[in-house]
This record gives structure tokens, C-alpha cells and sequence, in this order.
């Protein structure tokens, strides 16, 4: 097979990239590129661990001079979020994603590009086989199932490693090191669905919002983007007061830590009320259009009569119960960081709508840099759902990372980047979730930065990495460890 990159430098960091973006890694789906990274391992004669939970580290001592500096660990996850348009075909358990080259972008055809997280593993892979460049003893550290709640780094056993120093690849914005991230946590709630037979009189209506933005449910989510499955919510809930009419099926999002760009709902009406059911699409797409002109400029409302095998439709209680969670349940931008400016502090993101044969599911997922504002949103949605009737579940709980006065490794970054562009590198916080709130407590002491080459609408199909700077972030890091004696 042809290689897309490998005109791009540096060579050995695209070469990796390409090679891992042919490879099956969703979440929950990593045994495959678990395997070739300890094939890749043995192949460099290179100690290595693989864990129950499929997490990799894997060894590689100081160069000539390097020996007795101070062990850094190098930290990334294996998995990628697998989002695509709707009307791509593409099988994320078996398919390449494919790639393609555009001006100084590399993207992927109508599905995630997986640059967060490959870009980290090329880096790493590239450090292994590097025999050139100077660097202290290293523990590459690659995990699982950081996607969907860090479970990979949750399962670790922290006395597998040494290194007091961890450098994490995992964040999006050159120029930039991240210092402090958000915790977060899920929440999933099952409504029970009572169903009841259809109106054979009535005709069956599909309605569907595309053309969102959607993007990283912490990174973007104060970026005012529109959540479909609210939007459809809004829509439903609009419509109800006019049209009397039946509700089959809701769903919308994929991922509950991206931004649902697409919901769809089948709905069945009178013959008599098609008039006033294609109004009020015309209405809310005029609505829509001008309340998010400047954010998504590309949303479509349509609605298109089809014909449905489904012969049940929800009851009038079971739909209330779904358009009164849709209109109220807390989502977005909770809280801002009083301390610094612009940063999101507590957030909600209802990623996912699916329905079952027996339930409907909800799927939030929650962040805060303040642990009681966690559990405040977490109680939030308790007590609306069991109001309701729906059973929860909270998973994926992971802590926060916290800001240290005194980091020599955030020093080391912050000198060596001045050294090289003759500038102060930005120092932030950021409200996504990183593994490094949970490293900060399995590693007594551990000493953390974050950084990376800029990338841009992640947890998309629109995601793309900059190739230059992806080069001079290779650069930066080269330069880094060179540092670390």
C-alpha cells in the first residue's frame, strides 16, 4: 500500500503516524495496536510491559552521557475517537483511515483523523528507534481507553515505573504547555420506554439536523457550538404545541466527549397536519440560522415523509418524559474559572440519545477543575432523571490536575522554547480531561507538563494537524530531552 506521507519530514513521525492510522484503535477496540506496539518493542530490543488493560510501557536506556540523568516518562493513549459523516462508508475495525494531504494540513475523508492521539505514539515510536539524538533514560507510556473515561490509566499499576518526570503529548496548541487540566466524570441514564401500537392513519415523518460543527466537548464547548440532541429537543418540544403528533424513535451523537453534530427522529402525524409540520421546519431553520450565523453556518433542519417497517410508536407519557429532559437537562458551559481568565471551570455535554428495544439512553459527560462543582452536576442529573424514572450510572471518574508553585520540568520547557524562538512559550490550563489528574496520584511526587503540535476540530470529521507544526514540535521535544541531564 502507497504511503500518503512519506514525502513529509520528519520522515521516521509521519512514517509511524501513517502506519498506526492503518490499524483498528477505537475505544474498547485496541488489542490490535496494543500488539504492534510491543512487536515494535521486540523488534528494537527493547524491554516492555503489557498490562490486563492493555496498556504498553516500554524501556529504553539514557544515551552515551544520558545514563544517570533522571528518568522521564513520555505519556500518550493508544485510542482515537471514530466519528464520521453520515454518509461516509467507512468501517473503523477494519478500514484505513484515509488520509490526505491538503496545503499544510494532513485530514482524513469524512471521518477523525486519530492525531489526537497518533501524533504522541509517532513521536514515540520515532524516540525509540532514534539512534542520533541525545536523551536521559526513558519510559514510553502509551495507554488504552482514554476516550471514554481513562480507563487504561485508571487500571495502571503506578509501581511499573520509575521516572519522577512525565511529559504527555496529548494537547493541541503549539506554542502552548499545559499545567493543570479539568477532572471529569459520565453519567448514562436509562428511561424506560413504553410503547404502544401505531396509527395506521397517520405518515411517517424523518427528521434530521446536519451541518454542525460539533468538536471536543471540553475544548470546544465554550466555542457556543450547537448540541443536536437539544436542538432536537427544542424542535420536538416546538412542535408538539401545534401537532398532535407521535413520536417512534430519537437518537443523535456517537461519543459522549464530542459535540453531537446530527440528530434524527422519526415522527408519525395526521395527513391533515403536513402543512403545518413543514412550516415549522421552514421556521426553526430560519431560527437556527440566525441564532448560531457566525458558528455553524452550515445547519440543515429537514424533514422528508418516509415509510417504516415499525409499526409501535412511544407513548404520549414516555414521550413527554424524553422532549421535558431534552428542553431542561443542564449542558454547556456551567462555571468559568475565577482565577483564570477565560478558562471554562464546570461543564455538561449530553453527547448521546440511543434508543434500545426497551430503553432510551443519555449519555453526559461531565468536567470541572473544582471537585464539589463535579459532584454538584453529577447530582444535578441524578435527581432529574430519577424524577423521571430513568436508572443511572456514573463511571469514569477521574481527578483533576492541579497546578504546582515550583515544576522544574515546566522550567526546562519554558527555557528551551525561549532559547529556540526567541519567545515566552504560553503556560495554561485547560478544561478538557487529560491523564495526568490521575498520574499526579498514582506517581507520589511526579513532576507533569503538557504539550503538542497544533491540531484543530478534534473528535470530528473535520479534524487536521498542521505537518509544519508537527516538525517543529519534534523539534521542541528533541530539544527538551536533550535538556534533562
Amino acid at each position: 500500500m502507497e504511503y500518503v506521507l512519506s514525502t513529509l519530514k520528519p520522515e521516521k513521525v509521519f512514517y509511524y503516524f501513517e502506519e498506526i492510522t492503518r490499524i483498528p484503535r477505537g475505544s474498547g477496540n485496541e488489542q490490535q495496536i496494543s500488539n504492534y506496539l510491543i512487536n515494535f518493542a521486540k523488534q528494537n530490543s527493547l524491554e516492555f510491559i503489557q498490562d490486563d488493560a492493555l496498556n504498553v510501557i516500554i524501556k529504553k536506556p539514557g544515551t552515551i552521557g544520558y545514563e544517570t540523568a533522571p528518568t522521564v516518562i513520555l505519556q500518550g493513549h493508544m485510542d482515537m475517537v471514530c466519528e464520521k459523516n453520515q454518509k461516509t462508508i467507512h468501517d473503523f475495525e477494519k478500514d484505513p483511515i484515509p488520509l490526505f494531504i491538503e496545503g499544510d494540513f494532513i485530514k482524513a475523508k469524512g471521518t477523525t483523523l486519530g492525531a489526537d492521539n497518533g501524533i504522541a505514539l509517532a513521536y514515540m515510536l520515532s524516540i525509540l528507534e532514534d539512534q542520533e539524538h541525545p536523551h536521559p533514560p526513558l519510559e514510553i507510556l502509551i495507554t488504552t481507553d482514554e476516550e471514554v473515561g481513562m480507563k487504561g490509566a485508571l487500571a495502571l499499576d503506578g509501581e511499573l515505573l520509575e521516572g519522577r518526570i512525565l511529559i504527555n503529548l496529548d494537547t493541541e496548541e503549539e506554542g502552548a504547555i499545559l499545567v493543570s487540566c479539568a477532572g471529569g466524570a459520565r453519567v448514562t441514564a436509562k428511561l424506560p420506554l413504553d410503547v404502544i401500537s401505531n396509527n395506521n392513519s397517520y405518515e411517517t415523518y424523518h427528521l434530521s439536523i446536519r451541518g454542525l460543527k460539533g468538536g471536543h466537548s471540553g475544548i470546544d464547548i465554550n466555542m457556543g457550538r450547537g448540541n443536536a440532541n437539544l436542538l432536537m429537543g427544542r424542535i420536538l418540544y416546538d412542535l408538539s404545541k401545534i401537532v398532535e403528533y407521535d413520536l417512534i424513535k430519537i437518537e443523535g451523537g456517537s461519543k459522549d466527549n464530542a459535540i453531537p453534530r446530527e440528530s434524527d427522529a422519526w415522527i408519525s402525524i395526521s395527513p391533515k397536519d403536513k402543512k403545518k409540520l413543514e412550516e415549522k421546519i421552514n421556521q426553526w431553520s430560519s431560527i437556527l440560522a440566525h441564532e448560531y450565523h457566525s458558528i455553524d453556518v452550515d445547519i440543515e433542519v429537514k424533514a422528508n415523509k418516509v415509510v417504516l417497517a415499525n409499526s409501535i410508536r412511544l407513548s404520549k407519557t414516555t414521550k413527554d418524559k424524553i422532549l421535558s429532559l431534552l428542553l431542561t437537562i443542564p449542558n454547556g458551559v456551567q462555571s468559568m474559572s475565577p482565577d483564570m481568565p477565560n478558562l471554562v471551570q464546570s461543564s455538561l455535554n449530553l453527547g448521546v440519545v440511543r434508543m434500545e428495544e426497551k430503553h432510551i439512553i443519555f449519555t453526559t459527560a461531565i468536567r470541572s477543575s473544582v471537585k464539589t462543582l463535579k459532584q454538584h452536576m453529577i447530582n444535578q442529573l441524578e435527581s432529574l432523571f430519577t424524577q423521571l424514572g430513568a436508572t443511572i450510572d456514573i463511571y469514569g471518574d477521574y481527578p483533576a490536575w492541579e497546578y504546582k508553585e515550583e515544576s522544574p520540568i515546566r522550567e526546562i520547557f519554558q527555557k528551551v522554547y525561549q532559547d529556540i524562538y526567541g519567545k515566552d512559550v504560553e503556560v495554561k490550563a485547560i478544561h478538557a480531561g487529560l491523564e495526568c489528574g490521575i498520574f499526579a496520584e498514582k506517581l507520589t511526587g511526579v513532576d507533569m507538563v503538557s504539550f503538542g503540535p497544533n491540531m484543530w476540530d478534534v473528535h470530528t470529521p473535520d479534524e487536521r494537524v498542521s505537518i509544519s507544526s508537527t516538525e517543529r514540535m519534534w523539534n521542541y521535544l528533541l530539544a527538551v530531552l536533550r535538556e534533562i541531564q
